[in-house]
């Protein structure tokens, strides 16, 4: 059995303890929460590398969540479905899948499918085109929000007119929908959250919000870039990579992150994004939050 391996038991060990340590720094807050304020969902990236090589099967992916890892949400990555978006069988297969496993569809990470904020407007135009197929298949598994990118090309100014339009346009029809547009700081200039909140503000619209991921923000501060973030946030990626002995993420400080995740008032879910390589991609790395089920 890949789950129950000596090197999984050791890591949750480390991963408990740390949660023990931050549940005992934060008994104001469990006295008055009741309830957890968070659940917890798995990006499907978490598992990229078996999917890649075919290892495993992405029809089985709410199956794999559900019973492999007892998570209950789960984030479709669009690239393990090429070709698929409109594929009938296969979205009422996946939909089945969750239905039986007690498993909820969140949101649909997309990629490949043209610059939003393309310089060349036609090109803009029908890089948001070749989104709505994803807006309705997200419609048909039940998912509240789509996951796009942000790229543009220009100056500072020029790339968030840009992409605020292709945004805009796209929120349109995904309102259309009642179906979120929500993008992820995943490169250029989407990674710095100043830029990427004035896009929000640009676009404007309740049904356009952020994916703040902690790992992605390269030369920027990621503490200050998902605070800036969260004001529009639809959901956050919870990125891991490397862990030390006691079960502690090496980039992030989770107890610090999460801390600005609660303080904004954010309630939705948090999706596990593992893309670490010196742990197996079946351990997940689930850290401290994944352990206890964030009952803060």
């Amino acid at each position: 059995d890949r789950m129950r391996t000596p090197d999984r038991r050791f890591f949750l060990q480390g991963v408990l303890a740390s949660s023990a340590g931050l549940a005992v720094g934060s008994q104001s807050l469990l006295r008055a929460q009741t309830a957890p304020w968070f659940r917890i969902s798995l990006a499907q990236w978490s598992l990229h590398r078996a999917f890649f090589a075919k290892k495993l099967d992405p029809m089985d992916f709410p199956v794999i969540a559900k019973r492999d890892f007892g998570i209950e949400g789960v984030e479709f990555v669009n690239q393990f479905y090429k070709g698929q978006a409109e594929d009938t069988k296969v979205l009422e297969g996946l939909k089945k899948r969750c239905a039986d496993n007690g498993v909820t569809g969140v949101l649909i990470m997309c990629d490949g499918e043209g610059y939003l904020g393309d310089a060349d407007k036609a090109k803009r135009a029908q890089a948001v085109k070749n989104h709505h197929k994803w807006v309705n298949a997200a419609v048909a598994l039940g998912c509240h929000s789509i996951r796009v990118n942000a790229y543009s090309t220009g100056t500072f100014e020029e790339q968030m007119e840009r992409a605020a339009e292709g945004l805009a346009a796209l929120t349109e029809y995904g309102a259309s929908k009642n179906i979120n547009i929500i993008v992820e700081n995943h490169g250029g200039l989407s990674s710095n959250g100043e830029w990427l909140a004035g896009v929000m503000k640009k676009v404007n619209n309740p049904r356009c919000g952020t994916l703040p991921d902690f790992g992605n923000f390269h030369d920027y501060d990621r503490y200050r870039g998902v605070e800036e973030l969260l004001p529009f946030a639809k959901g956050v990626s919870a990125k891991s990579h490397e862990f030390d002995a006691d079960g502690n993420e090496v980039r992030t400080d989770y107890a610090k992150m999460m801390k600005l995740v609660v303080d904004s008032g954010y309630r939705g879910w948090v999706g596990i994004e593992y893309e670490g390589k010196t742990l197996p991609e079946a351990i997940l790395a689930i850290s401290w939050f994944g352990a206890n089920g964030l009952a803060m």
